[in-house]
This record gives C-alpha cells, structure tokens and sequence, in this order.
C-alpha cells in the first residue's frame, strides 16, 4: 500500500491543502464539481449476473475509504449509505494522464464518483472497472487510523459523522432506527391512523409529570415552554372528531441524563377513539413482532432477538404475560397485606430490601421505588402490567372494581418500560379532580383549555406512547441511548 495514503500524520492537513491548491491552480475545484450517481452500491452490486463477463455500466459516488495501488492498476472501496464497493482503476483504460491525476490528487476520506461496468474479481467481488472519474470533495483532514477504530466515546457522540463512516455497527444500528420509525408509520397508516403535528411550544406543560424547558416569545411578551408530551393536543383531535391520530415528534424534558435518559427524545403517541387499554395492546403487540419480523428479520425466522445485557432470547412470538401492579408488588415484597400496611411499615420494608427512601415520599411512591428497582429491572419478556396506583397517572379511567387503581398497562420488555397505554379519562369533572388531587413529585400543571375541550364531548378511547430511543435500544441491542439517537445532548464545547 502507498505509504502516502496509509500513513496518518500531524502534517497531513497541510499536505491536503497544498495538494487543493495545486487543482485550483490547474483550474479544477473539486468542491464546483458533481456526479449524476445512477446507482446506491448495494443495488449496483445487485445488477451483476454471475457468469457474464461484465455486467451493466453504472455510475457510483462515496468517500474513499481504502487504497491499494499496485503499478498500472489500483483497487479502492467508496462507501455510500447502503455500504462499500469496490473501484478498479487501470492505467490502460484511464491513460497516462488521468491515472497519474488519480494516483496524485485522492487521499482517504476524498468523495469522488466513477463510472464503469460491473464484473466480478478472482476473489468473488463484485467490482466498477472505472472508465471515469470524479473528485467532488476533497478531504482536508484524515480519517481516523482505520486499524484502532473509533473508539473514544466523546468523539463517537461529538463527532457522529466519523462515527458512521468508521463504524460499521454505528451505521447500520442508526439506519435500522431510520427503517423502525419508517415501519411503524406505514403500520398505523395501513390501520387508517392519521398523523398530525402539535406544538413544541406550550402555554402549559401537561401531559406528563416532568420538570419543562422554559423559554420566552418576544413578539408575544409570554413565558412558553419546550412541549413535555403531545397528549392533550392529541386528545383535542379526539375531541375534533379525528377518531385515529398519532404524532412521532421530538419531546423535552429539563431532567437527568443516563444510559436510558436523554432531556431531548422521541416519542410515538398514538389514540383510537372507541377503544381502550385492551384495544392497544393488541396494538402494540401487532406493531412490534411486525417491527422484528419485517425489519430485524432474525437470520433464524424466528421473532426472537438477544437481549444484551442478560443474554437471554426475547421471544415476541411467545405468551405475552399480563400482571397486576399490586400482584407483583405483593410477591417482591412477600407480603399479602401490603398496601394495607402504614407508611413507616412500608419505609422499613422497602430499606430492608436495599432501597433508599425519602421519609417525604408518598405512600405510592415507595411502593413505586420498589417496583422500578426490584421488579422492571427482571421484566424480560413481554410483559403487561396492569392497573397501576391512580396516583402514577391523572389522564386515565379508574377501575371500576378497584377505585385505587387505573385501567392502565405499561409494556415492560429488556427490564425497561417500553409503552404505557391508558383507557382514557373522558369526564371531565374526574379529569379535573384527578388533577387536583395528584400529589407528590407525580404533580403536574393544570392544562385548564383541555378541560374546557372535554367539556365538549371526548368519546371512550385508548391511548398509547412508545419511547421510540428506547424501543430502539431493545431491537438493536445498543448499550445506551445515546447510540441510538444520531447526536445525543452533550456538554457545550469540544471539537
């Protein structure tokens, strides 16, 4: 290999550039040229027949990512969004002239186009025989050493676009996040959903309980607020007669960020009139083996995936298992008479299981320590829980046999919670007093216009939301969400 495009050093930079002034001198910029592509490199691949000589002549353009010059004849690879292919360049079909121009003028991480005719080299690859090219970019700094990767999580993050052209993983985890989101609106779609935009900018931070991003409109003179969930602008389409909506919008929350967290997300919310809880977990089940069937696709055809972190099967085409909140709680606590016990009998419990509890917490909310500590994290398999303390949530249905509880479920899956589904609350003076009466860290702001809107008549529906981020960590397998979101929340500064 050249040692000119092998080596990475502190020089190059001034080497690239002194080689772009030299093209401009000549009269060529690369950065007024372009390339008409006739093809992405796998469906160029997918044109050649094996046995024929040479296949089709197509046009192709990408980054130049490796470079083998061997005397009149050099091998490259150029990587587009769908991947690498592979460019032969040979003295006696170029000339004198342009091959030396090639040999001289590209460096890895240059754009350049070819075009060419397909055939298939003695090691079975699928090459572009170039009878002509173009550089269209010139790359002034290097990429990183190839040998070592990418590997320094602040430049992965701060620089994603090094990322996914050095990392193959990277790039395809985030194409499939692009394939998942693509899959679930054409599967709402199909089911008559109509998708509609809301506001980012809100009056009123409602729809969940969560510490907003404030901000002010200057034309308005008014203090407005980054949207913390799109759910009661969502149930005011119900109320307009949009019996099917879903919005998949960027959600903002001023809180922690972790391995599962991050303040800006995204967030599927989806409603059907007439129906409820039961309706949209048929929904969702329908949705996800969809998802890992059609975009996933198991090598084995089956719809399991590998959970990461246990190593366990998650099979989506097996018994999805439904259980009360207050069962579980029951079991994990090992006591029967549980939610009968006083708030310091409760305290002692849940510290004798290794939890630190604030004496300042409500009841539900111990109880509800326990449940995300000791319980969500087991959850691997698809499971419903169902009927969670009326407290966790102001905007769903009470139980009618249980006034302590709200027809609810959350889908927990890889010991996290992927979908919370409510029957929707509809009577407006229970909305108004759920409201009021929420208590604790749970409270949020009173949205006093969606309460006039119930007042105009909400038909019974269900209602559901799915952290896309998460949902993507689970069926890609990713460690954290920050490798599935394309440039996730950092500290000002760096490169």
């Amino acid at each position: 290999m050249s040692d000119l495009h092998s080596d990475i050093s502190h020089d190059q930079h001034a080497v690239r550039r002194q080689k772009l002034a030299e093209m401009r001198a000549a009269g060529f910029d690369p950065f007024r040229a372009n390339v008409a592509t006739t093809h992405f490199s796998a469906d160029a691949k997918a044109l050649y027949v094996d046995g024929t000589e040479f296949g089709p002549t197509v046009t192709v353009a990408g980054r130049l990512v490796t470079f083998r010059v061997q005397g009149g004849s050099s091998f490259v690879k150029i990587q587009d969004q769908q991947g690498p292919i592979q460019l032969y360049f040979r003295k006696d079909v170029l000339g004198e002239e342009r091959y030396g121009a090639f040999k001289k003028s590209l460096d890895l991480g240059d754009i350049i186009g070819a075009s060419g005719a397909l055939f298939k080299t003695k090691t079975g690859e699928i090459t572009v025989r170039v009878d002509a090219f173009t550089l269209v970019s010139k790359a002034l700094r290097p990429l990183p050493e190839k040998f070592h990767g990418l590997s320094d999580p602040e430049i992965i993050y701060r620089q994603r676009y090094l990322d996914v052209i050095m990392n193959a993983e990277s790039r395809a985890r985030l194409m499939t996040r692009s394939r998942i989101v693509s899959h679930i609106r054409r599967f709402l779609e199909a089911q008559s959903f109509i998708e509609v935009e809301t506001p980012v900018l809100e009056a009123t931070a409602g729809g969940a309980a969560a510490r907003p991003f404030k901000t002010h409109h200057n034309a308005l003179n008014a203090d407005f607020v980054l949207r913390i969930a799109t759910e009661l602008r969502l149930k005011r389409m119900l109320v307009g007669g949009f019996d099917r909506v879903f919005e998949i919008g960027r959600i903002f929350r001023n809180e922690g960020v972790s391995r599962r967290h991050n303040p800006e997300f995204t967030m599927l919310e989806v409603y059907q009139a007439y129906s409820d809880y039961r309706g949209m977990m048929t929904l969702i089940r329908d949705l996800l083996t969809t998802l890992v069937r059609d975009v996933i696709k198991p090598a084995d055809g089956s719809l399991k995936i590998k959970h990461a972190a246990s190593g366990q099967d998650i099979d989506f085409g097996g018994e999805w298992r439904e259980v009360k909140y207050k069962d579980l709680i029951r079991t994990a606590t090992g006591d029967a008479d549980w939610f009968a016990r006083s708030k310091a009998d409760k305290i002692a419990k849940a510290e004798a299981m290794g939890l630190g509890i604030n004496p300042a917490w409500e009841e539900f909310e111990i109880t509800n320590e326990i449940f995300s500590k000791q319980i969500e994290p087991t959850l691997i398999q698809p499971t419903f829980v169902t009927h969670l303390p009326k407290e966790l949530c102001p905007l769903a249905k009470i139980t009618a046999d249980d006034p302590t509880t709200i027809d609810v479920f959350e889908l927990t899956i890889g010991g996290m919670e992927v979908a919370p589904a409510y029957s929707e609350q509809n009577d407006p003076d229970v909305q108004r007093q759920m409201f009021e009466a929420q208590a604790g860290e749970e409270k949020q702001n009173i949205d006093h216009d969606f309460l006039l809107a119930l007042e105009h008549g909400m038909p019974p529906a269900g209602g559901m939301g799915v952290g896309i981020d998460r949902l993507c960590i689970l069926l890609t397998g990713a460690e954290s969400i920050r490798d599935v979101i394309l440039f996730p929340q950092l500290r000002p500064g760096g490169s």
